[in-house]
């Protein structure tokens, strides 16, 4: 039997070429049948691993990189003798999840692999001396994205995308779905004079891609801008999925992405409710339930009440008490509420999260913003825009705020569609 036919039964999965970033046809009979979504990682293992033979590879991954048996690809690369893993970068969390937010893990070598781990976190001119430094022909990027522009690890991809560039490097997205479906980009584009690690490029705030489609993005828009060049990209697409798919009815294990990103359903509301980190009330971070678990101590039952008298599609607040164990209000017993999301597809994220900000600056308004300083609001890092903020401090509506992000938008999904690899199963526009 040859070694692709001998992977794929291992992996229960089809013996498929990798197609260079387009996938195969996927089959409509398979949907909501069971597992039947193939991630890059598996279309490249049922391939024999071509793609990466003869070269020195580099891997960009964190606790997520795994197979559906929960084996980690990293293990796995290094105990195959074809391909030639010789080191290992991670992200924010660190490659073994060990840090918390806002940190890498420094340097060490993996007790399981013998590997080197480099920090990847936030450092361009870091990443480019590491991958010289290790040697490497090729990057490989596997990493769960959840959907958001400020979840940091697509930032982690277009700085590698730009040090590979630079260097002459190959590089290699191993796709993965977007957990909060594809079906649409929403919410603000980040303005240039807001770019930061949580947003460096005009992006939608909900991106509604995976990271490979991103990747193509990147490199077709910004890399070419940024430093005259494209990478040698390839993306190995995913089989089977569609863009208007949650990530349970993919099959595929769940595997938290960071310390405070325990469930899907803390995915689906991120986009929105992520947005209280600009604010004074915690973001329920140190609980079972972060950014579904929103509060402040002095809160009580009049935010909810305001809230669910607006009537917002497809969720419902429940007033709640929580003790945060870290970060802001830590070990303070706090008031607030409970977003539980009733119907993912009538839900919009981003427009609920700003009506929290309105109803509670309504209701209590000694909870001002987060700031770093009078010029630097960590909510126009946010959003990528200081709109929303200036528009909620002179008294404003949401469907203010929401108007005037509309025509960045629209521009923005004309910009998305050329890049876009995935249909829908269930219709519309792609």
């Amino acid at each position: 039997m040859r070694r692709r036919e001998v992977l794929a039964g291992m992996l229960g999965v089809a013996a498929v070429p990798v197609l260079g970033g387009r996938p195969a046809a996927a089959d409509p009979g398979a949907y909501g049948k069971g597992p039947q979504v193939r991630t890059g990682f598996e279309t490249l293992a049922a391939a024999g691993f071509e793609e990466l033979r003869g070269q020195r590879i580099g891997m960009i991954s964190n606790p997520t990189g795994v197979l559906r048996d929960l084996t980690h690809e990293v293990d796995v690369l290094a105990a195959t003798p074809e391909v030639n893993i010789v080191a290992v970068f991670g992200p924010e969390h660190g490659f073994r999840g060990v840090s918390q937010a806002g940190q890498g893990q420094p340097f060490f070598i993996d007790a399981k692999t013998g590997l080197p781990v480099y920090n990847a976190y936030n450092d361009a001119a870091r990443m480019s001396d590491q991958f010289a430094e290790a040697g490497i022909d090729t990057v490989v990027f596997d990493i769960q994205d959840v959907g958001a522009r400020f979840y940091t690890y697509i930032w982690t991809m277009y700085l590698a995308m730009e040090a590979a560039a630079e260097l002459g490097l190959r590089f290699v997205v191993l796709d993965r779905p977007n957990p909060i479906t594809g079906v649409e980009a929403e919410g603000p584009v980040l303005h240039p004079e807001h770019s930061t690690f949580v947003g460096l490029k005009p992006i939608a705030q909900q991106h509604g891609m995976t990271v490979g489609e991103l990747a193509q993005l990147f490199n077709g828009e910004f890399l070419p801008e940024a430093i005259g060049k494209q990478v040698d990209l390839t993306v190995v697409p995913m089989r089977n999925w569609f863009r208007d798919m949650w990530f349970e009815e993919t099959g595929l294990p769940w595997v938290l992405p960071s310390p405070n990103m325990p469930t899907v359903d803390t995915a689906v509301v991120y986009p929105g409710t992520a947005l209280f980190e600009a604010t004074a009330l915690s973001e329920g971070r140190g609980t079972t339930r972060p950014f579904e678990l929103i509060g402040a101590p002095d809160i009580d039952h009049r935010w909810a009440e305001a809230l669910n008298a607006r009537n917002l599609p497809g969720v419902r607040f429940r007033e709640a008490y929580f003790t945060p164990t870290i970060s802001k209000q830590a070990n303070k017993v706090c008031g607030g509420v409970q977003v539980y999301v009733e119907d993912r597809d009538a839900f919009d994220a981003i427009r609920t999260g700003l009506t929290m900000i309105v109803t509670q600056r309504q209701e209590f308004p000694q909870y001002r913003w987060r700031s770093q300083d009078v010029t630097s609001f960590w909510l126009d890092k946010l959003t990528g825009t200081s709109r929303a903020r200036l528009v909620i401090d002179a008294g404003g509506d949401v469907d203010e705020i929401v108007a005037g992000w509309q025509d960045d938008l629209a521009e923005f999904r004309r910009t998305r569609d050329k890049y876009l690899i995935y249909r829908r199963m269930r219709g519309g526009r792609h």
